[in-house]
């Protein structure tokens, strides 16, 4: 008798509680439970061997002088301002922002460390960990996923042939992945960023191709991995061919730009750009609109209409 009845109490109740102001329906809250996720690999630092405020840095000859270049353009007043292309040198000598990296721009430009850090932790371009000398970064936004062969064969062509997933580095150092949102090169997609350089419309066999010469160019020059690009910590700045103190003791490439690649001591480096043969973004098809006679000063309309 009581299950017949329990429906008709619940929707006398319910229609009561409409009626009467005074008279709330029972509320139900359910559980759940969810399994927690840290975030705070942005945020937090903790002190570790490789990096900690008593590790030594200090920035070479060749950065000193472009860092003076740098602030001519603040007044004394707001250096501050110069934060982000400091730390941008910081990480290009070093080949990652590191806090001591931090705290010798906050000590250059006279501000609180805790405001240098704000921006560290801000901007993703400033790496805070060690990445290989080539760090590859894939871009998986819309226009990267749809285009040519989509983002996703690109990123299983890397995974397949270094062995590393995203946000791994090689064992030899070489090679650090990272999976990124849109790096503004949606027109020739599908795309990866290394280092400084972009290198588009790219095919599973392309991107091995340019994989395998990266490769080469490190076995035969020697180049150590560890150290972003062709960067070394040396009085000789950004490039120089020694890295002293960063563990490498190779030489770094010799790259010389040639018209369609980079020749490196007999290994050729394709250019960055679309690897499709393009050299921009035209259209593959040829031009497909203004085919007719451009208005202008030599042509002008006879019907009296200017």
């Amino acid at each position: 008798m009581a299950s017949r009845f329990a429906p008709l109490v619940c929707r006398n109740l319910t229609r009561s509680s409409r009626l009467s102001p005074h008279i709330r329906p029972l509320q139900c809250r359910t559980l759940s439970s969810t399994a927690r996720l840290a975030s705070d690999a942005l945020q937090v630092h903790r002190d570790t061997p490789e990096n900690n405020p008593n590790i030594p840095f200090s920035f070479n000859k060749i950065n000193q002088a472009l860092i003076a270049e740098i602030l001519k353009r603040y007044p004394p007043q707001y250096k501050k301002a110069a934060v982000m292309p400091l730390l941008d040198l910081g990480q290009r000598q070093l080949g990652w922002t590191s806090l001591s990296v931090m705290n010798e721009v906050a000590r250059l430009l006279e501000m609180p460390p805790m405001r240098v850090y704000e921006v560290a932790t801000f901007y993703t371009m400033y790496n805070r960990s060690p990445v290989g000398r080539w760090h590859l970064q894939a871009c998986t936004t819309t226009p990267c996923q749809l285009g040519g062969v989509g983002s996703d064969a690109i990123m299983a062509a890397i995974e397949s042939h270094l062995g590393i997933h995203p946000g791994q580095t090689t064992a030899d150092g070489l090679f650090s992945f990272t999976e990124v949102e849109c790096l503004g090169a949606c027109v020739n997609a599908p795309m990866v960023q290394i280092n400084d350089d972009y290198y588009e419309d790219l095919t599973p066999e392309s991107t091995v191709s340019l994989l395998k010469a990266l490769q080469a160019s490190a076995e035969i020059t020697g180049a150590a991995g560890g150290v972003a690009g062709l960067a070394g910590e040396s009085d000789t700045g950004m490039g120089g061919k020694e890295g002293v103190g960063r563990a490498q003791s190779g030489k770094a490439a010799e790259g010389v730009e040639a018209e369609k690649g980079y020749e490196a001591k007999g290994v050729k480096l394709p250019a960055p750009g679309p690897m499709s043969g393009r050299r921009t973004c035209e259209n593959s098809k040829g031009l497909t609109s203004l085919t007719g006679e451009m208005w202008g000063k030599e042509v002008l309309r006879t019907d009296g209409e200017l």
